[in-house]
């Protein structure tokens, strides 16, 4: 589920507590999380509605001025209309794990695993040459469609090694510890 950057301060704000998306089938759950640039939202409720349903007040609650401009929003799209209940629950655990030096024991599973995945040490690498550059140009010169290229950095995130910027990506301060550790060798 994407949310824009506005949406999301209006939701960290606590202004902003609803969604509403059309789906074929919903892509969040009740009591799920999804992680955001903000932090972590929880998923309160979701349910199936109409837009006939959508109140002035629902409106104001999704951030938007009025119901015919959430409904101009949903114009157009297929599937069924689903309002989503949501709001902050904290921060982003991956921002706070960046930050941590990793242990000896940490080092020496992460030199295991990211041996493992063969091209994870050359894209640290690569983001480590280059931080700030665009998404495609890294892809390009890795030699893979940015589609393939960008789950690859999302996963080396979700071990706190890289950090989005608002172009590019960086490696995190336990990114470059880790990346000075394989440079050194197997474990």
């Amino acid at each position: 589920m994407l949310i824009k950057k506005a949406v999301l301060q209006g939701i960290a704000s606590g202004d902003i507590d609803l969604a509403f998306r059309c789906w074929k089938r919903p892509t969040v759950k009740q009591g799920g999380t999804l992680r955001t640039a903000i932090g972590v939202l929880a998923i309160e409720s979701i349910e199936a509605t109409t837009r006939q349903k959508i109140t002035d007040d629902d409106s104001r609650r999704a951030g938007y001025a009025s119901r015919s401009e959430l409904l101009e929003g949903l114009s157009g799209r297929q599937g069924t209309v689903f309002r989503i209940s949501l709001c902050l629950s904290g921060e982003d655990p991956r921002a706070a794990l960046a930050q941590q030096q990793p242990t000896p024991e940490e080092l020496v599973a992460l030199d295991q695993r990211l041996r493992r995945l063969k091209w994870a040490i050359d894209v640290l690498r690569l983001i480590h040459r280059w931080p700030g550059r665009r998404a495609p140009d890294l892809a390009d010169e890795f030699g893979l469609p940015t589609d393939r290229f960008k789950p690859r950095v999302r996963r080396l995130k979700e071990f706190g090694l890289t950090k989005s910027l608002k172009v590019g990506y960086e490696l995190s301060p336990r990114g470059r510890c880790v990346l000075e550790h394989l440079e050194r060798g197997p474990a």
